[in-house]
């Protein structure tokens, strides 16, 4: 198939893009700039395209002639219209198959969890084979907090210690979107994705303190403290955060069954356990 692939040189959609290619896919990464298109392809796409997803011309020319597209939206960043520009121009090419990294529990109120529904509201209209995938958590978020845990020996967030989180290993949920360009199985489907159980931070800090061979100590920063020190400009990004990380102070992120991940790929999920054990 020939997929347009968004992401490609990102932290986490990154991973998906040598899990395409295993199944001998043709990739169009798009990209901003060229720099961003050179580094797609020594990452392994076959090719770019420069496109914006605020700039539905672009895409439209991106997506011509493509048969599947992965697509993924930066949190925090006009969310609904980089979603509906995308569909918009997948749909009106002629695109087949469009699969969707959106987030765990579109129903919560949260700025980058609501403002993934539009998208796939507009999945769900489309004449086209959707697959939505909602990860938990990525547990490759926690690779800076073991850095500073390395160096520190605590391991701190804008959240309550005690709040346990469910997390999802973003290699899995690659994994799961090659699948579904091609497995009929996932077809219309939307799929909660999470890897076994919730962990709160002092959990972490006992997993880090056993990898380490030392004690890792689990503490408080308060939301309205993070955010005086942290740098980031007034506007929608900050104040996502800043209702994120309150949300979690009081609830935490629940959820963490594995069912469905587990269900998709065959085998076991990847744990928080594992992943750290992993940690370098």
């Amino acid at each position: 198939m020939k997929l347009l692939m968004i992401g490609a040189t990102g932290r986490f959609a990154g991973l998906v893009l040598p899990q395409l290619k295993k199944q001998g896919h043709h990739i169009t990464a798009l990209v901003q700039d060229g720099n961003k298109g050179k580094q797609a392809i020594a990452s392994g796409a076959d090719q770019f395209a420069i496109g914006d997803l605020y700039d539905p011309v672009t895409l439209k020319s991106a997506a011509a002639g493509i048969d599947g597209v992965f697509h993924i939206i930066p949190a925090f960043n006009r969310e609904v219209e980089a979603g509906l520009n995308m569909v918009k121009a997948a749909e009106g090419t002629g695109v087949k198959k469009f699969v969707f990294s959106s987030v765990y529990h579109t129903s919560l109120s949260l700025a980058n969890h609501a403002e993934k529904r539009p998208t796939e509201e507009a999945l769900y209209h489309s004449g086209m084979d959707y697959t939505i995938l909602q990860p938990a958590m990525y547990m490759q978020m926690l690779q800076q907090s073991w850095q500073a845990a390395k160096q520190s020996g605590e391991i701190v967030m804008p959240y309550s210690k005690d709040s346990k989180m469910a997390y999802v290993d973003y290699r899995d949920v690659a994994e799961a979107v090659a699948l579904a360009m091609t497995d009929r199985r996932l077809s219309y489907g939307t799929f909660e994705l999470a890897s076994p159980g919730m962990f709160s931070r002092v959990d972490l800090a006992e997993l880090m303190s056993k990898k380490l061979g030392k004690r890792i100590i689990a503490k408080d920063l308060p939301v309205d403290e993070w955010a005086k020190q942290v740098n980031i400009p007034p506007g929608e990004l900050r104040e996502g955060l800043i209702s994120m990380n309150k949300e979690y102070d009081k609830y935490g992120f629940s959820g963490g069954n594995a069912l469905v991940l587990e269900t998709i790929l065959g085998h076991p999920a990847r744990t928080v356990p594992q992943f750290i054990e992993e940690l370098k």
